[in-house]
């Protein structure tokens, strides 16, 4: 079991490895264009040229603001989620210190307490001898002398 999760997890770290390679990729190849967009030489080129490349640098702030944004946004959800994460590990401290006491106190306990005592306990037996049908009381007399019952039949 201990193989299939490592496996597992080798796999998920590769995974996720191949995902920011991949965005590393796309964001340097993308930098690189903009980049290049902005250093043409844009005052030579024709009034037509000049407001198409205006379009295309609208469209691009345009792409770059809705990046941003997303990203701005995933950014505070991932902030709330570990101010969430923080907030329920100060929530659950005091059953964790709880669980660490009865610990400590059991391991004490063992420790400390002479188990064997528990053996050599004699329980006092009472002076009722059990019945045939399972109920626990004093004998009958069969003399008729001391409970005044008689074995009998007496009118």
């Amino acid at each position: 079991m201990k193989q299939i999760f490592e496996q597992f997890l080798q796999f998920l770290q590769q995974g996720i490895a191949a995902i920011f390679k991949f965005v590393h990729l796309v964001w340097t190849w993308s930098m690189d264009q903009i980049s290049r967009m902005m250093q043409a030489p844009w005052e030579n080129w024709p009034l037509l040229k000049q407001v198409l490349l205006i379009i295309v640098i609208v469209a691009v702030a345009y792409a770059l603001f809705i990046a941003a944004r997303r990203l701005w946004f995933a950014g505070v959800r991932v902030l709330a989620a570990f101010a969430s994460f923080l907030y329920a590990m100060v929530v659950t401290l005091p059953a964790i210190l709880f669980a660490g006491v009865i610990a400590l106190a059991g391991l004490w306990l063992i420790n400390n307490v002479d188990l064997t005592r528990l053996d050599t306990l004699t329980f006092e037996r009472s002076h009722t001898a059990p019945s045939t049908d399972g109920s626990s009381r004093p004998p009958r007399s069969t003399t008729g002398q001391g409970s005044g019952e008689t074995t009998g039949n007496s009118r």
